[in-house]
């Protein structure tokens, strides 16, 4: 299936606005919106709630649905708003989802897709959103079907989904730009790992920031017992390592976080700040997109990490340029107290042999509980 061809049709049902957080199992769609010469408005949220508030808008505004696509994993996120707001019982507003389906059962996909992967479907019907699946071998003529059955949904006030397999889209010129940023993550990453203590405590987000910090800890120490690897709940990291730090004030905890992710629950930032955890220290890695699932822009590439966290009200934040900068966290560690924010912009270079964790999300969790003790 072309993802030209479904843009088409979006526009043709009377949808004007196509918003949500990327995923890779969309990646071709979301390139075709990107590079789509129509009359789609695209915008690109910080999470899938707020896409349903900006959908939930836009209708209100144009009396017109809007298309909201995410990961499945993105459900979570914009159940609120959707049954509290959207449903029929409460306001009535129709819009399309377009979902990706990481963990579908039968298909090998990583761990924090496994369970989000099985209850897919089970929570649409929950949320009384009828739905289709689609794959690879959908026929144009199917297609259309659907979003005839869409539309009609829609109409009535209600919500429809589309529920995307793996390998649906058809692979096209992919949608490439540049942040224009110099140092490379894994580089960067590999830096402030030699620079800590082996006693630090660190949390690192989901996506390649925890599997480029995986292999390059495993480079430096030879394992990686003393890193928490989040691989799934986008946006929570910082507050799980908010967690840690209240509750053992002996270890030093730093949050290696990703722009994306950051800007998912940036309510944690005041939150963090407020509970003043004197050994908590925030590292946000910048590339302005979301690399890890075929790096789209975030939509808010202004963002000025730094500065919010100031705001915020952290003891201190900084902007870190150079490598010479980022070599000094280790011994700024020693010398200041939390919590406080380092945003380093990086390149959107990432290696194209880039491994993933050898055991399993458990195995991790136990060996990281050992390095505190229990």
């Amino acid at each position: 299936m072309k993802a030209s061809r479904l843009l088409e049709q979006l526009e043709k049902m009377g949808i004007q606005t196509i918003t949500g957080v990327p995923d890779s199992t969309l990646k071709q769609f979301c390139d075709g919106v990107q590079t789509y010469s129509g009359s789609l408005q695209h915008y690109v949220t910080a999470n899938e709630g707020a896409a349903v508030g900006f959908a939930i808008g836009s209708y209100l505004g144009t009396g017109k649905p809007a298309c909201v696509y995410m990961q499945n994993s993105g459900i979570g996120n914009m159940v609120n708003p959707l049954a509290s707001l959207a449903n029929r019982d409460v306001y009535g507003i129709p819009m399309l989802f377009i979902v990706g389906w990481r963990g579908e059962p039968g298909v090998k996909d990583e761990p924090q897709h496994v369970f989000q992967g099985k209850i897919t479907c089970e929570l649409f019907e929950t949320l009384s959103v009828p739905y289709c699946v689609i794959d690879q071998n959908t026929s144009d003529e199917e297609m259309d079907a659907i979003l005839s059955e869409a539309e009609r949904t829609l109409s009535q006030g209600d919500q429809f989904a589309v529920i995307v397999k793996k390998g649906t889209f058809e692979k096209a010129a992919p949608f490439v730009w540049s942040n224009g940023n110099q140092m490379v993550r894994e580089e960067v990453l590999g830096c402030i790992l030699r620079g800590l203590s082996r006693e630090t405590i660190i949390v690192s987000t989901t996506g390649k920031i925890s599997r480029e910090l995986y292999e390059q800890s495993q480079a430096v120490y030879g394992d990686h017992d003393n890193i928490f690897m989040t691989v799934g709940g986008m946006g929570h990291a910082s507050m799980i390592a908010l967690g840690i730090a209240k509750s053992r004030p002996d270890k030093k905890v730093v949050c290696i976080d990703g722009d994306g992710a950051a800007l998912m629950h940036m309510g944690a930032l005041p939150f963090i700040a407020a509970q003043a955890p004197e050994n908590f220290y925030h590292i946000v890695i910048n590339n302005q997109a979301h690399e890890s699932v075929g790096a789209m822009p975030t939509g808010c590439q202004q963002t000025e990490f730094a500065q919010v966290a100031r705001a915020a009200g952290y003891c201190e934040a900084a902007k870190l340029e150079t490598m010479e900068a980022v070599t000094q966290i280790g011994e700024w560690l020693t010398k200041k107290t939390g919590p406080l924010l380092w945003e380093i912009p990086v390149s959107l270079e990432v290696r194209n042999n880039l491994g993933r964790p050898k055991e399993s999300a458990r195995e991790n969790k136990e060996g990281f509980m050992r390095t505190l003790g229990l």
